[in-house]
């Protein structure tokens, strides 16, 4: 399932653009109350058709959007921690390097929730990498004390900046910027495994954009990923906070905010 509905996508367009329902039914010509409906519920493919343009988002994606289903089989070096988060969930990332050492990109909220997965398959030492400082990310941290060889992110532990190259193991990571969602926040390219990977946090979802702040915060998280994501080649497999797995090509034609 994705993350994200239409409903969601068009409440994140309008904060973004702090564009009230009205100027929005003004711009496309539907009536104020099928907006404000459409960001509340499922609504119908003209209205989403119609509604798409004032808000910046492409309409067939938009439209297309419940039945998307983004190509997230992963590659055995590559398992999804799908963890509980209130009253729904948020993704850890583990990855292998195919030489016993493994990294792991967010931790999730609760403290003792990935310890628990990382045991089970008898884990004992990783490099760990956070995308942002949001709880829902790093609230596990806690819990992975002696078992971190290497802690990596935005102000925290071994600091990363944009740009920075990192190795663990047999694997090159490199931090690039995916502001917007939330301050100082970093995507990882991975490289030196099956295919090439991006670790996206909260800036990008399957099918849809993390949450912004009105104005320049949605500004700045539109232009990094169409500079930092979208120009990645199209086999380029995404690993979003929330959500599943998807690709830059899938992304490139389905996610109503970069198609």
């Amino acid at each position: 399932m994705l993350y994200d509905t239409t409903a969601d996508v068009i409440r994140k367009a309008l904060r973004g653009l702090g564009m009230a329902p009205s100027q929005a039914a003004a711009l496309c010509g539907l009536p104020e109350r099928d907006v404000i409906s459409a960001g509340r519920e499922p609504a119908s493919r003209e209205t989403l058709l119609k509604l798409a343009p004032a808000l910046g988002l492409d309409p067939e994606a938009l439209a297309g959007l419940p039945g998307y289903r983004p190509p997230d089989a992963l590659p055995d070096e590559i398992t999804r921690f799908d963890l509980d988060f209130d009253d729904e969930t948020v993704n850890a990332w583990l990855v292998g390097s195919g030489w016993g050492e493994h990294v792991l990109f967010d931790t999730g909220d609760d403290i003792h929730a990935a310890r628990g997965r990382l045991e089970e398959r008898g884990i004992r030492e990783l490099d760990v990498f956070i995308t942002h400082n949001h709880a829902d990310h790093t609230g596990g941290l806690p819990g992975l004390k002696g078992m971190i060889r290497h802690l990596y992110g935005p102000g925290r532990g071994e600091a990363v900046q944009p740009g920075d190259l990192l190795s663990s193991s047999k694997l090159t990571i490199r931090a690039i910027p995916l502001p917007g969602h939330c301050d100082r926040a970093l995507g990882y390219l991975v490289s030196g495994l099956a295919v090439p990977v991006c670790v996206t946090g909260d800036a990008l979802f399957a099918g849809s954009i993390g949450g912004c702040a009105t104005g320049e915060p949605y500004r700045q998280a539109l232009a990094a990923l169409r500079a930092e994501v979208m120009t990645l080649p199209d086999e380029t497999l995404l690993l979003p906070g929330h959500g599943p797995a998807t690709t830059v090509g899938s992304e490139r034609k389905s996610n109503p905010f970069l198609a």
